[in-house]
């Protein structure tokens, strides 16, 4: 194991934000990640999970504490079934499937970060999301000390949330499995309508993997949404509110704000979230909300590209990204009465 002292933590997470932590240590195997988890948990040192760092936002002042850094690896493919290592990157992961022709993930193309972190936050995108095809996440119990191996419905999978978001403190991902679809080299059905549009076919019709995948890394990119370290737009988190989910009496009343604000003839995206639930779009209030694209005026303003992703335009402050952050949820609550929720993790400080 690797162990550093006063680390710098910004250059690990996507956001290039934060401060040192005390104590830093980089684990390259499962065992030297529970080694470095009970050393923690038996002296009651405060333990900070670090994957690719893209959903994290650290408080300037750093982190007091051990911040595990899990760089381990391994990509195992038997068939159909795909196991990951915690620390492997998972857009290159999703590569490789598609190369030996697989489908399952193939929509999940350009998400930064590692593997372990994609069923904390049930990681979707385009019309996918890892709960549809993980089989099984093997973790370590800090509760009972032991490895245990959680089958999907253990997982308590919902809409960007799992058991793992719900007791953050309790697992640490060690490896993840899915069961992936031989499909003679075609992609899953098409569910998302602009993959659809862009593919030029119809909802449920199938393509190539590989047609798929170059397709949605294209219309990320058209969003900032794939890494790249010369483009300030995508020094983000991703997108760093969740799609609000609204009851029926929520929606009804949403709906009545937008007719007062914007007119009768305004209809905002609306769709069924199970159990007579309506999911809107988090961007769509943020843009109608006044929040265009490239707001602000310091070194933290909303990306170019999308109204979604917050940005570090190169010398920004953790605490300048949150208060963009608030002045953005807060302006959408006063305008449409919804209150936005942040994705990203926030550590030593909050929203």
């Amino acid at each position: 194991m690797q162990e550093n002292h006063d680390a710098p933590l910004a250059p690990l997470t996507t956001f290039r934000l934060g401060g040192p932590a005390a104590r830093l240590v980089t684990a390259v195997t499962d065992d030297e990640v529970i080694a470095a988890v009970r050393e923690a948990d038996a002296s009651g040192t405060p333990l900070l999970i670090i994957g690719g760092g893209s959903n994290l936002v650290i408080s300037d002042k750093g982190f007091e504490g051990t911040a595990l850094r899990i760089a381990t690896e391994g990509f195992r493919l038997d068939g159909t079934s795909l196991e990951l290592a915690a620390g492997e990157n998972w857009s290159d992961a999703v590569a490789r499937t598609v190369e030996a022709g697989l489908a399952g993930i193939e929509c999940l193309a350009g998400i930064p970060g590692s593997a372990g972190a994609t069923p904390i936050q049930n990681v979707g995108a385009y019309g996918q999301d890892v709960s549809a095809t993980l089989t099984e996440v093997v973790a370590y119990d800090r509760r009972s000390g032991e490895v245990v191996t959680l089958t999907n419905a253990e997982c308590g999978f919902s809409y960007r949330h799992s058991r793992f978001k719900q007791e953050p403190d309790r697992h640490v991902v060690l490896r993840v499995r899915f069961e992936l679809e031989d499909a003679g080299g075609l992609s899953a059905p098409i569910k998302y309508p602009e993959t659809a549009r862009a593919l030029g076919v119809e909802a449920g019709d199938r393509v190539p993997a590989a047609v798929a995948r170059a397709t949605v890394l294209r219309l990320r990119s058209g969003k900032g949404m794939v890494l790249d370290p010369e483009d300030h737009d995508t020094w983000s988190a991703g997108s760093f509110f969740t799609n609000p989910v609204l009851t029926a009496a929520e929606h009804e009343a949403f709906l009545a704000r937008v007719t007062e604000r914007l007119g009768p003839d305004v209809m905002p995206p609306a769709f069924p979230a199970g159990d007579g639930m309506v999911k809107t779009s988090a961007a769509w209030l943020i843009d109608r909300a006044g929040f265009t694209k490239g707001y602000g005026t310091g070194a933290a303003r909303i990306s170019t590209k999308h109204t979604l992703a917050l940005t570090n335009r190169g010398d920004a402050t953790t605490e300048e990204l949150l208060a963009l952050a608030r002045e953005v949820r807060d302006g959408v609550h006063a305008a449409f009465g919804v209150t936005l929720v942040n994705e990203p993790v926030t550590v030593g400080v909050s929203l």
